[in-house]
């Protein structure tokens, strides 16, 4: 009896854990599926991470809560983002366009925000303020899972805040990121910190510095040249698109 009951949980953790490969899913054999995961995940994972579900456009209050200048300092985001007038600067799931209105006055009439997100909805809600607040330097992309929609060595700067975690093909919005990116252009990563666990955020939206370089090292034209750990939950990753030949 004990014999046979070993082998059912043998079979249970088997079928739990089992890799489900689905091929519409990108590049053959890059993302796998289990069976048995996060449920705030959506099953898929990439180098050993576990994708996050988007948050829907339902949860915009959330991202303008009044709580989130003291959770997350976003002015000393935006000093540590060295933002520059002139600059244009692609904001990758700009949701209720928070940062995107923090953004737009510092690259002023010459520069240019590209807010970039995959639910019309969210874009919508941005459109609202910029015709409210007469902003003129902002224009919204209806981005696709895995293409952002971006035009090809415009970009000084692509941005990505509590975001990179849920996209559903990162392999492939990274090889278009790189490609909007001017030579010197930078891409930056801000994301939960996973080390920390006084961080009150659902794992699956965490990520770890480490996790990060990690997919990043899939790509020969970037190269990390900087993390900076101050703010009070996130951490600000930033990467460099550099020539190879």
């Amino acid at each position: 009896m004990r014999v046979l009951s070993l082998i059912v949980i043998a079979i249970f953790s088997y079928l739990s854990n089992a890799e489900e490969p689905k091929a519409k899913d990108g590049k053959d054999g890059r993302y796998t599926w289990k069976a048995a995961h996060d449920p705030n995940g959506i099953g898929k994972f990439y180098l050993g991470r576990e994708i996050a579900h988007v948050m829907g456009h339902a949860a915009a209050g959330w991202l303008e809560r009044p709580e989130r200048e003291a959770e997350e300092e976003p002015q000393k985001l935006l000093k540590a983002l060295k933002v520059e007038a002139g600059m244009t600067i692609a904001d990758i799931g700009a949701g209720s366009g928070y940062h995107v209105f923090r953004l737009a006055p510092v690259v002023g009439p010459k520069g240019k925000i590209l807010a970039v997100d995959i639910q019309q909805e969210m874009l919508d809600i941005i459109k609202a303020r910029m015709k409210k607040e007469k902003t003129t330097n902002v224009e919204t992309i209806l981005g696709k899972e895995a293409d952002p929609k971006l035009p090809d060595g415009a970009l000084d700067l692509i941005l990505m805040v509590d975001v990179y975690h849920e996209f559903e093909f990162p392999y492939e919005m990274t090889e278009k990121m790189i490609k909007a990116l001017k030579p010197g252009g930078r891409l930056v990563f801000v994301e939960f910190k996973k080390e920390d666990p006084k961080v009150f955020i659902k794992e699956v939206h965490k990520m770890s510095e480490r996790q990060v370089i990690k997919e990043m090292d899939e790509f020969k034209k970037l190269k990390h040249i900087d993390t900076k750990k101050d703010l009070p939950w996130q951490h600000v990753i930033t990467f460099e698109k550099r020539e190879v030949r």
